[in-house]
């Protein structure tokens, strides 16, 4: 096992990050969140890369904050700076024009919730358990409450911040946190299967959607179709989506230039 906080892969289409910090169960610290705004921003500018896949090395996915090193450090402007850092990694994830599919199992706790709720797709394994824990230990998880509040209905965020329970895979589906539950076994087989669907897809046409989705969700109705209809004009501008309706009335398989 490397001994880089960050373990980066890449084949057709499809780049793994492997947070890498498992003897501390791949908590965020500084580095390792600096670490995911680098790779985050090349993947970006990275036309090879169609989707991302978000997984952990060891006995979990991430459980939030590296608390020790918070601690050692005591000074306000740290804390500010960890937080502020954290702000800008989940958002970086929600801007990249790729989708980010979190492979979770083990626990995703804290920061490591707001991981998978800041992702576009999540599966997990059935044994993984997720939390939003602050509460127990004095500090209210208000910056995971930011994505966590984005990806499920209110009362239940307000549950899992509240009681800051452990929930269960099952539930966190059940809930909208996870987009699928697979035995352990095959959590990255389901991971590689839906991340090859998408890398088969055009990846500007998948970027165009992806960031649309994002500006239009918060939007009024009538804004929202405003927004809508102008990024569908845009789209159908590419030379993509002119191939990729020409091969449909022709009955062949397009040839993605992904521009």
């Amino acid at each position: 096992m490397s001994d880089t906080l960050l373990i980066r892969e890449d084949a057709d289409g499809i780049c793994t990050l492997t947070l890498n910090r498992p003897d501390a169960y791949n908590s965020l610290s500084m580095e390792l969140m600096q670490a995911l705004i680098a790779a985050f921003d090349a993947i970006a500018e990275d036309i090879a890369v169609r989707v991302v896949i978000l997984r952990g090395n060891g006995r979990g996915f991430c459980s939030g904050h590296d608390l020790k090193q918070m601690l050692g450090e005591g000074e306000e402007s740290y804390y500010q700076c960890t937080f502020e850092t954290c702000s800008t990694l989940m958002q970086r994830i929600v801007n990249l024009p790729v989708p980010v599919i979190a492979q979770v199992h083990g626990v995703a706790t804290a920061a490591g919730c707001q991981l998978v709720a800041s992702c576009d797709l999540a599966v997990a394994s059935e044994t993984a358990r997720f939390a939003t824990p602050g509460v127990n230990i004095g500090l209210f998880c208000s910056t995971p409450m930011v994505a966590l509040s984005r990806a499920v209905s209110k009362k239940h965020a307000m549950e899992m911040l509240l009681l800051g329970d452990m929930i269960s895979a099952e539930k966190a589906a059940e809930i909208g946190l996870l987009n699928w539950v697979v035995p352990e076994s095959s959590v990255g087989q389901k991971a590689g299967e839906v991340a090859t669907k998408i890398a088969a897809s055009s990846r500007k046409a998948i970027s165009i959607g992806k960031l649309a989705y994002a500006r239009q969700i918060d939007k009024p109705l009538e804004q929202a179709y405003i927004e809508c209809s102008r990024v569908m004009t845009e789209n159908m501008l590419t030379h993509d989506a002119g191939e990729g309706i020409d091969a449909f009335i022709h009955k062949r398989k397009p040839e993605w230039q992904h521009r």
